[in-house]
């Protein structure tokens, strides 16, 4: 399939065969609700236990007022703000007033080092950084010390919303629609700088109703929140879709193992989304405790890294409670497929169980899924190849870098990257297996990693003539990252010294934990590094949790 140019690429790949039925509301439109509304949607518990709650009528009125503060700055629709924060209700308010202003909102990973946030500082044109006060020294560090980022406004944001109230005055509102820009989220890829992924805001609506609709989430349902909100995965699932039914959530400053359970309990929540590696820590956690009862809780939504069958089943054997595994990318919003929730036991395990890999379920109707070879031509079922999706949820392209556009939109479908396969069920219905990555990112504990930036410090340590990041399959993070070596001519096997090199030029979640010492790293005939060869040979450290300082 042809087209004339990338917009006509990424359109297409944003249609689907059978359009699904328009929304029918915004996001301005869904603040209003808030007017008067004194029901719970937001319980922000910090680290400490202390609790903040807001009803949606609060929550609105919040939202005004920090939307005051960004036009008395002079922002205007589509300028790019970031925001450096850990969870924080604070951030939730930024985000939807952002939102109200036609606003594109840059969510910064503090565990990105100096030089990666300067470059999504510079590619995203950033205005204004919402900075809170634990990192605003580090910050203005960055800032100032590039000539090209000193237009940025930095505003400090602490426990005190002063700067953000205290501004007075009509509020206007912007004229824009449902295709304006809301999120650029930057991704690791396998070069060197990482990508922005731009979402508008009915990406976000329309994969919310996909997963409201999917999980049965009502006004009535109450969420949990322990992701990293500066993800897809914690900004669209757990809290764009109870705000778009009327539900509420409990936004955890972080995840705590041994509070997750009890607030739960206390309150009263229905469904948490998490990635695979809180699986393992639960299970490991509570395997000498009393189960807690969990009465009126529903299950796992799961995502976002490596899913093995073995901690699938060891999970849902320990807590009695059904992982609805899924699958998506920041390319499409976030969920793409999930396995369903009303299909009987015995077809959950047969899904989960059977088939060498936890299936990662069935497309939603936000879009369409295939499977296709390297020519774009769709496979049949049980051959593997690239995963494609389509629809409504599919980014509007990757941030001022036409170039990665054009290898990911092609034949009329988003190329995920992503190797795998489906088999059908009776009725016909195409369960989909992810079986490897293609672009070869490492994914630990659901955070993607590019081996070519490890690869720079490996290559770098005493004793290495050329040296490769592997990531190895792990029940702990679903992938951890070893090095496999080949060392120069008399050096010695010298493992720890290696190690300490890149300990001390990485942080710890892309450190390699093992070395496998080798005669030649396997390429291709063009001279790429074969990964997936040598990744066996890391097996014996499967079980193996690696913790810091360690």
């Amino acid at each position: 399939m042809n087209f004339e140019n990338i917009e006509a690429k990424i359109q297409h790949a944003q249609s689907l065969s059978e359009p699904v039925p328009d929304l029918g509301i915004d996001i301005v439109q869904l603040l209003k609700k808030g007017i008067g509304n004194t029901d719970i949607f937001l319980i922000y518990r910090d680290k400490e236990g202390n609790k903040t709650q807001l009803n949606y009528r609060e929550f609105y009125d919040s939202v005004l007022d920090t939307a005051r503060f960004f036009q008395s700055e002079d922002l205007k629709v589509g300028d790019k703000i970031a925001t450096i924060s850990h969870n924080h209700w604070h951030t939730v308010v930024q985000y939807f007033a952002a939102w109200f202003c036609g606003l594109v909102v840059v969510p910064v990973n503090l565990s990105e080092d100096d030089q990666r946030i300067e470059y999504i500082f510079k590619n995203a044109g950033v205005k204004m950084a919402l900075v809170r006060d634990e990192y605003v020294s580090r910050i203005k560090e960055i800032v100032e010390s590039s000539s090209e980022l000193l237009g940025i406004k930095l505003v400090e944001c602490g426990e005190n919303m002063e700067s953000f109230s205290s501004k007075t005055g009509d509020l206007k509102e912007p004229e824009f629609n449902s295709e304006t820009d809301a999120l650029i989220v930057f991704t690791s890829g396998t070069t060197g700088n990482p990508k922005g992924v731009v979402l508008s805001q009915r990406n976000l609506l329309e994969d919310a109703r996909a997963i409201s609709d999917w999980h049965n989430i009502t006004s009535d349902t109450r969420m949990m929140c322990v992701l990293p909100i500066h993800h897809v995965n914690g900004t669209v699932v757990t809290l764009m879709t109870p705000f778009l039914v009327g539900g509420s959530v409990v936004l955890n400053e972080k995840f705590q193992i041994d509070k997750f359970f009890p607030v739960i309990e206390e309150e009263d929540v229905k469904i948490v989304s998490v990635v695979p590696t809180l699986l393992q820590y639960l299970t490991s956690f509570y395997v000498d405790k009393e189960t807690p009862e969990l009465k009126n809780f529903s299950h796992i939504i799961c995502g976002a890294g490596p899913l093995t069958v073995n901690v699938a089943k060891n999970f849902e054997a320990k807590f009695g409670k059904r992982i609805i595994h899924g699958y998506g990318l920041s390319e499409t919003t976030c969920y793409s497929c999930y396995l369903p929730l009303d299909i009987s036991e015995e077809e959950h395990q047969k899904w989960m169980q059977d088939f060498g890999y936890p299936s990662i379920g069935v497309a939603v109707p936000a879009n369409e899924m295939a499977i296709h070879n390297k020519n774009g031509n769709a496979l049949d079922e049980g051959e593997r190849g690239e995963i494609v999706i389509r629809g409504v949820n599919v980014m509007k392209g990757y941030f001022n870098n036409p170039e990665a556009n054009d290898k990911a939109f092609t034949n009329g479908w988003f190329r995920s990257g992503d190797e795998g396969f489906y088999q059908n069920d009776e009725e016909g219905n195409a369960y989909y297996f992810i079986t490897g990555r293609i672009k070869e990112l490492i994914i630990r504990g659901g955070i993607n990693f590019a081996p070519l930036e490890i690869d720079e410090v490996i290559n770098k340590a005493p004793g290495v003539k050329a040296g490769i990041a592997v990531g190895f399959e792990n029940d702990w993070y679903g992938e951890e990252v070893g090095a496999y070596i080949e060392l120069q001519e008399g050096a010695d096997e010298n493992e720890e010294a290696i190690l300490a090199y890149c300990k001390n030029h990485l942080p710890h979640a892309k450190t390699p934990k093992v070395i496998v010492f080798g005669n030649e790293i396997p390429v291709t005939s063009t001279g790429k590094y074969q990964r997936r060869k040598v990744a066996h040979l890391f097996s014996e450290w499967k079980e193996v949790q690696f913790r810091k300082g360690v």
